[in-house]
């Protein structure tokens, strides 16, 4: 199998955009074209089906995939390697996050990691649980940034911990209070993010044994956050993503405390890249003494 031909397909696919892996890789898109089409050739049967909004890959090429995911994993670890002998010159490193996460610390983290390794390039996906989860198992990425969860089958590095917390609006009764009980909130219109399946509050939801009804949902807690400034409900979340946005609302902890882990997983196999083991340890480091981080 051509390495070459078989990144540019991943990228396609997972871009959606033949023209995008065109650019990406430096290609003309007709010698895109070409490429993929000799790549057909070369497994025997068609992998693309090209559409109005870009392409899409076939039935075939979905069984494919993991496949060639795992080549080019390994074709990355062994240039990797190389690379960490010369100085860790060059490579990608995939990793998936929270946006919380990709907002709040990596940012700081990239910065140092890129200015002593320059020739590491970051490809970032952001995401709620279930999608980082995934982006690991489809190896997509060789890490990802989220919440403990005993249900992960992969290796868990620990970062801190972040407190849940309950945003409300400014003028809402609860903003007089420190804290707040569920029971305080049972009757509350909830905003939901993600979708209604943000796991961290359906958890703390289950743990505590009440179900709220919500009227609202969106996929991101940054746009939760802006419902609740405009007076729609209240949300629980982490202190984390709300850093930056309590001009408009006011947050209380719980009573009693309640907090979620979050940090690193890592493929159960452990068979990270030279950059994935460097980077890691940069984040233990600089996120480790964020130590007002979460304060608002």
């Amino acid at each position: 199998m051509d390495l070459t031909k078989a990144k540019i397909f991943l990228y396609a696919v997972d871009s959606g955009s033949l023209s995008k892996a065109a650019t990406a890789f430096n290609y003309t898109p007709s010698g895109i074209s070409h490429m993929m089409a000799a790549f057909e050739a070369e497994v025997g049967f068609s992998l693309l089906i090209r559409t109005k909004n870009g392409v899409i890959p076939t039935s075939n090429a979905e069984r494919l995939l993991p496949i060639i995911r795992a080549q080019c994993s390994w074709d990355e670890q062994f240039c990797q390697t190389v690379s960490e002998i010369s100085g860790l010159a060059c490579g990608t490193l995939g990793i998936g996050a929270y946006s919380s996460i990709a907002s709040q610390w990596l940012p700081k983290v990239i910065a140092a990691f890129h200015r002593d390794y320059p020739g590491i390039r970051f490809k970032l996906l952001e995401g709620v649980w279930q999608e980082v989860d995934n982006y690991l198992l489809e190896r997509k990425v060789e890490m990802g940034f989220y919440s403990y969860q005993p249900s992960s089958k992969h290796q868990w590095i620990p970062l801190k911990n972040d407190p849940m917390v309950v945003a409300v609006p400014l003028n809402h009764p609860l903003a007089a209070q420190s804290s707040v009980r569920i029971a305080d909130i049972e009757k509350e219109q909830l905003i939901m993010p993600a979708y209604g399946s943000d796991i961290d509050v359906v958890n703390l939801l289950k743990e505590e044994n009440v179900k709220i009804e919500y009227q609202f949902s969106t996929l991101q807690n940054y746009s939760a956050i802006g419902m609740v400034e405009e007076g729609l409900g209240v949300l629980i979340t982490n202190a984390l993503i709300t850093r930056g946005r309590t001009n408009r609302i006011k947050l209380l902890p719980f009573d009693p405390p309640r907090s979620i882990n979050l940090g690193i997983a890592v493929p159960s196999e452990n068979r990270l890249t030279p950059a994935a083991i460097k980077f890691i340890d940069y984040c233990k480091e600089i996120i480790g003494a964020m130590d007002n981080e979460l304060q608002q």
